[in-house]
């Protein structure tokens, strides 16, 4: 570099090959390491996620779990410190959130429809026994008092309990009572390392989960368990129930009764009377044939099965026809003010569907709603509690959510059209109806065919606007299961499932199933009609 003072031109060498070369080199260098740097730190994340994961399925004993886990986490290691593979590294991201969240989903929902999962039927035997003998429970009469410490660890509660050797035992609901080093006053256990010792004050604050303590004084539940009423003393109460491992069978001591378990998932003595809870088992299924021979669930599930098919036709039907209307009204280059009459259009399809859903719900109430106060000069109109009503209200508030998405589509396939096919037509003297059907129709479909199906699928599974709406009401009260006029077979699948005393997951996963399989078909066979639109290109 050569520099001069006062008036002289500064002038800079350029740089030679050999040091543009160095330059690129260095920047690349740093380019690698910052990518490395960020690999690193998104990799040690997946791997504590990972471990803490471990951590969870192997205390639960879920062994296959566990071994995914680990195969999933070393392949992505390996994947992404590998300098090869670039194409893979693009798609195993999806790829596993694909098998997560869709195939994994699929594959369970199908196993639990084939369990008798449901209310009274979740946990294991073993757990079942426990909460059936816990249930049962009877103060012993000569009980010795076991002066009693309540201790916190993480929000659990464990019992600290002297026995009258003077050992110190400790205990919580899920673990029976075992032999503890702990510290000692006036003859009574009051301290554990790692425990928190409750004062007065906080016992009195937690009295209701205290006195709720069920601690099993051993591993045989036939021992009994240790409870207390005042927190400060705890005392050995007795089940009434008898549990005979090697014969597997609860005995009702006051009664005499012998309860057995009889492959149903339930001990059940030989009156057919069965102690809940029980536990979950694995019925094949007996879920669907349940769902088509039993009267009271198939005689709902063939009408909740038939609006659901009326409810889709008549929806995508109803949306693309308005939608193609007003896309060939607003399309026509003579209407003046076409882009502000296109964003209005597209109002109720830019505002959240749930909350539009809410305020025609509020529009259509019989009894001060804005339709039959205002609009009807207030006629009580039972647009929600009637059978027949509340399925054309749904239908209509469905209308005024889909139609602006199909005008959308259909203005942008109208306007793809080559004005010369239409030309031509004219010029050869075909009028505007025989156009329309012949030319813009058929080439129309090759573009909205796919969406009309996808539209079908979501309307069949509409669960918002129902649920919303009606809530799947009015109800059919001469129905054995919670379902309503306007329900839908996904609205049914969530009320077997979530609502009512009786839950019964294993019948609403047989009929999540069903439902995948019937969408499943009907899109298939739809996509493969759709083929012949495509020599239309």
């Amino acid at each position: 570099m050569t520099t001069h003072t006062d008036n002289e031109v500064e002038t800079t060498t350029p740089p030679t090959k050999r040091q543009r070369q160095a330059a690129r080199l260095a920047e690349s260098a740093g380019a690698g390491i910052k990518v490395l740097l960020v690999k690193i730190v998104l990799l040690g994340i997946l791997d504590a996620i990972a471990v803490y994961a471990l951590f969870v399925l192997i205390s639960q004993q879920q062994w296959l779990f566990a071994g995914l886990v680990v195969v999933v986490t070393a392949f992505f290691n390996w994947l992404y410190f590998s300098r090869k593979n670039l194409p893979a590294k693009y798609l195993a991201p999806g790829i596993l959130f694909l098998l997560i969240f869709q195939v994994f989903v699929l594959f369970y929902t199908g196993y639990i429809s084939l369990t008798n999962y449901g209310t009274g039927h979740v946990g294991s035997q073993e757990q079942a026994v426990s909460s059936l003998m816990g249930s049962a429970l009877e103060r012993v009469e000569d009980s010795p008092t076991y002066p009693l410490t309540v201790l916190d660890r993480g929000g659990s509660l464990s019992m600290l309990v002297t026995d009258p050797d003077g050992e110190a035992l400790i205990g919580t609901t899920g673990e029976p009572l075992s032999e503890v080093d702990a510290t000692f006053e006036d003859g009574k256990a009051v301290a554990v390392d790692g425990y928190t010792t409750l004062n007065f004050s906080q016992v009195i604050a937690r009295t209701g989960e205290i006195v709720e303590l069920v601690v099993p004084a051993s591993d045989d539940p036939n021992d009994g368990a240790l409870r207390t009423t005042d927190g400060s003393n705890a005392y050995l109460y007795t089940s009434s129930l008898e549990y005979d491992e090697a014969a597997n069978t609860l005995t009702d001591l006051r009664t005499g009764t012998v309860y057995s378990d009889i492959g149903t998932g339930a001990f059940t003595s030989p009156d057919g009377e069965e102690l809940l809870p029980g536990w979950q088992i694995v019925v094949g299924f007996d879920n669907y044939v349940r769902a088509f021979t039993d009267e009271s669930i198939r005689g709902p599930l063939i009408y909740v099965t038939l609006w659901t098919f009326a409810f889709a036709i008549i929806s995508v039907a109803s949306t693309f026809f308005l939608g193609l209307f007003l896309a060939i009204v607003f399309n026509d280059a003579r209407m003046r003010g076409r882009r502000w009459y296109r964003v209005a259009l597209i109002m109720p399809y830019a505002f959240p569907a749930f909350l539009s859903t809410l305020i025609w719900a509020g529009m259509m109430n019989q009894s001060f709603g804005f339709i039959n106060e205002v609009l009807l000069g207030g006629l009580a109109v039972p647009w929600l509690t009637d059978p027949v009503m509340a399925k054309i209200s749904v239908l209509i508030v469905n209308l005024w959510l889909g139609f602006p998405y199909m005008f959308l589509v259909c203005t942008g396939a109208l306007q793809s059209i080559p004005e010369e096919l239409t030309e031509a037509a004219t010029v050869d003297g075909a009028r505007p109806w025989a156009v329309f059907r012949l030319i813009k129709l058929p080439l129309l479909l090759v573009t909205v065919a796919p969406l009309l199906i996808a539209s079908f699928a979501f309307n069949f599974n509409n669960f918002i606007t129902i649920y919303a709406l009606t809530g799947g009401g009015p109800r059919d009260s001469n129905a054995p299961i919670p379902v309503g006029y306007t329900d839908l077979l996904i609205t049914l699948v969530y009320k077997v499932a979530f609502t009512g005393q009786d839950r019964d997951y294993g019948l609403a996963s047989a009929f999540s199933i069903l439902i995948f399989v019937v969408v499943a078909v009907i899109s298939i066979i739809s996509f493969r009609k759709t083929k012949v639109l495509e020599e239309l290109n």
